[in-house]
């Protein structure tokens, strides 16, 4: 496919290059390439559009990669949704994004909810992944699963009698705690703003897309690149069972824990993320 920079293209704030790159077909997706190497793909994860951009800048900093950080479909300035979405539709959105750019096979980062998305591509699209990173994949298929369901469903009620913007302040109480917009904007000013702008496909496309999302025994089967999971020492039951969970279904796969770390390690542990993931590349650099 041919690749075409036109449409929307500027130089950010801090100097960094994003552009929309139209994938002939499908849609527009905002993309952002930073420094030269080998190509290693960081895919958004949930609700906010640019938790991994610091990790991104970060890891593109270690001079060897060259780092693709997309905005899935309906964040920020890529196409909005017309449907939700599911795991497989945003697989084929990476396919197409990749054959846009001519890249491949990329070293492929998935933090999360992207976790599940970089797992079905390794899986499906295997001609596509040199090495896969995972940090702490979503708890689907593990013994608290019905636990993660039953809250995940409780959100999506929610929003649908309260609305996206209520729901959002529930779903972050929970997480971070009665003062988050205080504790997000401290660390990433506009983040608040940026994340009630795109809440909708968070709680209506995000969200049912991974209750519908498998991932098992005969999806690992298909996986033979290298593989590193990476979580934290303080994530929780749920992701210390999805950990051994992905050990027996992907049994060479590398393991990381993060002292003191919780699920928020992309962004509260960047550093320690982004060196975890730059030395498993470095290992795997002449496969």
């Amino acid at each position: 496919m041919r690749s075409e920079r036109r449409g929307i293209s500027r130089l950010c704030g801090d100097g960094l290059n994003m552009f929309i790159q139209f994938l002939p077909g499908r849609a527009r997706l905002e993309v952002e390439v930073l420094g030269e190497g080998d190509p290693l793909v960081v895919i958004q994860t949930a609700l906010y559009a640019d938790e991994l951009r610091p990790l991104a800048a970060m890891l593109a900093a270690g001079g060897a990669h060259r780092v693709v950080h997309y905005h899935r479909r309906g964040y920020a300035e890529s196409e909005p949704l017309t449907q939700p979405s599911t795991i497989e539709h945003e697989v084929a959105d990476l396919r197409a994004l990749l054959e846009a750019l001519h890249l491949g096979p990329v070293d492929l980062l998935g933090v999360s909810y992207s976790a599940a998305i970089a797992l079905t591509a390794a899986s499906s699209s295997p001609d596509l992944v040199r090495t896969l990173t995972v940090v702490e994949p979503p708890p689907i298929g593990v013994p608290s699963a019905p636990e993660f369901v039953a809250a995940n469903e409780r959100l999506i009620a929610s929003r649908r009698v309260n609305g996206p913007l209520v729901a959002l302040d529930e779903f972050m109480t929970l997480v971070v705690g009665a003062d988050w917009r205080v504790d997000v904007e401290r660390g990433d000013p506009g983040a608040t703003a940026a994340m009630e702008r795109d809440v909708p496909t968070f709680f209506d496309s995000d969200l049912p897309a991974l209750l519908r999302w498998e991932f098992g025994v005969k999806e690992a089967a298909l996986i033979h690149c290298p593989v590193l999971h990476i979580g934290g020492s303080d994530s929780g039951r749920w992701f210390a069972e999805v950990r051994r969970r992905l050990h027996r279904l992907l049994p060479r796969m590398e393991d990381a824990v993060i002292a003191g770390a919780g699920h928020s390690l992309a962004t509260t542990h960047t550093y320690e993320v982004a060196r975890i993931v730059l030395d498993f590349l470095s290992q795997h650099r002449d496969r």
